[in-house]
């Protein structure tokens, strides 16, 4: 295996990978010698990603799916299979920013689809490869959270529940499967000013619902601040995850900013799990 692709032979599948985080994560991982699966619901944006991992000498497939619907979320994983091999890493970062509003007035089946995306995808995906992972006894799942699972921000009960489900759905992931060879960790990302958070700025309801959120947002972009570093860090921090040194930290959820050597050492030393850093909008 090459020193500088330490993840040569492996195969990942990574959900939401047309753009933002999960294309920055897909790309860090085919350069670290990974064989990507790119699965979101757009062709024409995974087509654009897995050209851009080709040119650069990488391997990835692009499969359009909806991480809803069990029937696509079954064929993407056979799909990968058949082309790249078994899925030996698993990236659920899928998702969506709303819909805003306060429950009672917010329409239910939009929060409902928000729920289909945030729960319901990764429970379909871990479900569709965790059978291939227990019988080789090895497989790591990371799924793409939020600091908004563990702070009620009203008119985003959305958001919050369905990141909140992810990391009670991540720990429950680890403690069932550890000892056959399973690991699951939940992440923040870090801020990241993104499409995703585009699409929140020009939302009527998260104007109307969210203006401290949204505000927030506009300043992120007024500052210009450039999202390469951001998303390369946590791009980064995935691949570190994906390496297999820190499989002791399974079960947690760990935060992008995170020095994951020092959490390790802390965990070997008995220290417990660090609480969630908390932000202030």
């Amino acid at each position: 295996m090459p020193i500088d692709q330490p993840l040569a032979g492996q195969v990942a599948l990574v959900t939401g990978a047309g753009r933002g985080f999960g294309r920055a994560i897909a790309e860090r991982l085919t350069a670290a010698g990974a064989a990507v699966a790119l699965v979101a619901r757009s062709q024409g944006q995974l087509d654009e990603v897995a050209a851009a991992i080709a040119a650069g000498g990488g391997r990835a497939l692009a499969i359009a799916a909806d991480v809803a619907v069990r029937a696509e979320v079954e064929l993407a994983v056979r799909q990968t299979v058949d082309r790249l091999g078994p899925v030996d890493l698993l990236v659920n970062n899928a998702g969506l920013g709303g819909p805003y509003g306060p429950i009672g007035a917010v329409d239910v089946e939009a929060w409902w689809r928000a729920q289909s995306v945030h729960v319901r995808g990764p429970l379909l995906f871990m479900s569709a490869v965790i059978p291939a992972m227990a019988a080789r006894r090895a497989g790591r799942i990371v799924n793409v959270a939020s600091l908004g699972a563990f702070q009620v921000t009203p008119n985003m009960s959305a958001y919050g529940v369905g990141k909140a489900a992810q990391v009670r759905l991540t720990e429950h992931v680890a403690a069932e499967r550890r000892d056959e060879g399973i690991v699951a960790f939940a992440i923040e990302p870090g801020t990241v000013f993104t499409d995703l958070a585009e699409s929140t700025i020009a939302d009527p309801d998260a104007q109307r619902w969210a203006p401290g959120a949204v505000a927030f947002l506009q300043e992120l972009k007024a500052a210009g601040a450039d999202p390469g570093p951001g998303l390369a860090r946590c791009a980064d921090f995935v691949a570190a995850l994906a390496s297999g040194r820190y499989d002791e930290l399974t079960g947690r959820y760990l935060d992008a900013e995170d020095d994951l050597d020092e959490l390790l050492a802390e965990a070997r030393a008995g220290a417990p799990p660090r609480g969630p850093r908390r932000i202030e909008h």
